[in-house]
């Protein structure tokens, strides 16, 4: 009988589908017209003609299904722009949130707590805009939850940037726009991962960047230690977490299902690692101790640059050109280190921060620079099925066309640029497999090695019975130097 049931259930649907195409087709042609050229006329003349293209086919065709597709394609921008952490706008640069005072710290609040973010970046259109932000709650995964921001804000959801401020003595004209966050006006009351998102004169559609931002409620406690790999092929150059959670009093009466955990190396959600279910689980303990999971690249301390200054080259400037138009910068070129033993010396484990010693205030003083960087790869022969990328916060952690570097022949080595305000960078240089991509390696630039310092950050998401969305229940930070931060 379910048979039959499900089988009337489809010839029902195929004449409901039948019926709706038929009302589709007796839509007024003139009609359909005006609607279309008034959406093409909306766009760029690229788009435009675009759309003349697809009009003609729709004309040909003379099928309504086919504008479904074009608005698919005219909102594809909008499905891309759920990405966390990216900039759509060619004009913005130096997007930074960290915690209020310290650009190193990585954008996490307590729940109801006076914790307070600077989101700051340049627009080097050099002229005001009137720009908006809000806050897009997400599930463990960054997928939006689909529900209402009064859910999950008191206040406004849609708060003005008002802060801005036009460069001064830079060569590169641009407006410094900066603001403090969470606003009185604008308080997050749900815990969990958030994407900070602004955009141009309060139209959501036109999205400018997206940063990510985490909330905590810390509800459970976690403790960890930091080991060499069981097995024996990682043992010298990864890194394996054991943990275990105690979610105390929270109601969980289904476990597997309501837990989620996620494991952060340096900040990094590019390499981050989504647990599965615990290796042990007994009362309100969950263990996570698999022989094989978490475990990381060690990798190598972080290359650096310092830009603090144009004018007194540091250690890693090979020489700055003064153009009429701009600064460039070149560094000197760096090696592979894959061969070489460990080394250990501070560093900023991939972040950034914007600094000058030359003006006495950066953000809107500081000037940018075209850096060229060099990477010589062993007998300056190009790395045999081997695509290689600039790597570090500035490059959002992406590999795509701005970070890849191209080999040059004549000078056997791989070359890129980056456009970069005054500051002090750390970089390093990765690998990924030529036309079939997958995670970004160390492997045959920097090394691995299980000694190399690194900070892991793990993150606890629970969703309550019925609940529409994941909640961030604890975090526990530590550092392989066991300094627990």
């Amino acid at each position: 009988m379910a048979v039959a049931a499900i089988a009337r259930r489809i010839i029902n649907l195929e004449k409901e589908c039948w019926l709706l195409n038929a009302m589709r087709r007796a839509i007024n042609r003139e009609r359909f017209n005006r609607k279309f050229l008034t959406l093409k006329n909306r766009l760029p003349s690229a788009g435009r003609k675009v759309f003349s293209g697809i009009e003609l086919t729709l004309h040909l065709l003379d099928h309504m299904k086919y504008l479904i597709l074009i608005v698919l394609i005219a909102m594809g921008a909008n499905v891309e722009a759920q990405t966390p952490d990216s900039v759509y706008m060619p004009n913005v640069y130096s997007v930074k949130l960290s915690l209020k005072g310290n650009q190193l710290a990585y954008p996490i609040i307590t729940l109801n707590s006076n914790d307070q973010l600077e989101l700051s970046f340049d627009d080097l259109d050099a002229d005001f805009k009137s720009y908006y932000y809000t806050y897009q709650l997400c599930n463990a995964d960054w997928t939006p939850v689909q529900v209402s921001s009064f859910d999950y804000i008191r206040g406004f959801a849609q708060s003005q940037i008002t802060d801005y401020r036009y460069s001064s003595v830079a060569l590169i004209r641009y407006t410094h726009y900066h603001i403090f966050l969470p606003e009185n006006n604008s308080r997050i009351t749900l815990s969990g991962n958030y994407m900070i998102k602004v955009y141009l004169n309060n139209d959501t559609s036109r999205l400018v960047f997206t940063k990510r931002l985490l909330v905590v409620q810390n509800a459970v406690s976690i403790t960890a230690q930091i080991l060499p790999p069981m097995n024996p092929q990682f043992t010298y150059t990864h890194q394996k977490l054991e943990f275990t959670v105690n979610t105390k009093a929270l109601p969980i009466p289904h476990p597997f299902e309501q837990i989620h955990v996620v494991i952060l190396q340096n900040n990094r959600w590019d390499n981050a690692i989504f647990m599965g279910n615990p290796s042990f689980y007994s009362g309100t303990k969950f263990e996570y101790n698999s022989d094989d999971v978490p475990v990381f690249q060690g990798g190598n301390q972080w290359r650096w640059i310092d830009l603090q200054s144009f004018r007194f080259q540091s250690d890693r400037i090979a020489r700055v050109d003064y153009l009429k138009n701009g600064t460039v910068v070149q560094a000197k070129p760096d090696k592979d280190r894959s061969p070489l033993p460990y080394y250990f010396y501070a560093d900023n484990n991939g972040a950034y921060f914007i600094q000058t010693t030359d003006l006495i205030d950066v953000n809107f003083q500081g000037d940018y620079g075209r850096v060229r960087f060099a990477f010589v790869p062993p007998d300056n022969a190009p790395l045999e099925g081997k695509d290689l990328y600039l790597l570090g916060e500035f490059t959002g952690y992406k590999l795509n066309e701005s970070t890849r570097m191209v080999f040059n022949p004549s000078s056997g080595a791989y070359e890129g640029s980056a456009f970069m305000k005054m500051g002090y960078y750390n970089y390093a240089y990765v690998t990924v497999n030529k036309g079939y991509g997958g995670p970004p390696s160390f492997e045959f630039t920097e090394g691995n090695h299980f000694e190399t310092e690194n900070n892991y950050d793990i993150l606890v998401y629970y969703r309550t019975l019925g609940g529409r969305s994941d909640q961030l229940v604890g975090i526990y930070s530590s550092n392989t130097m066991n300094n627990t931060r």
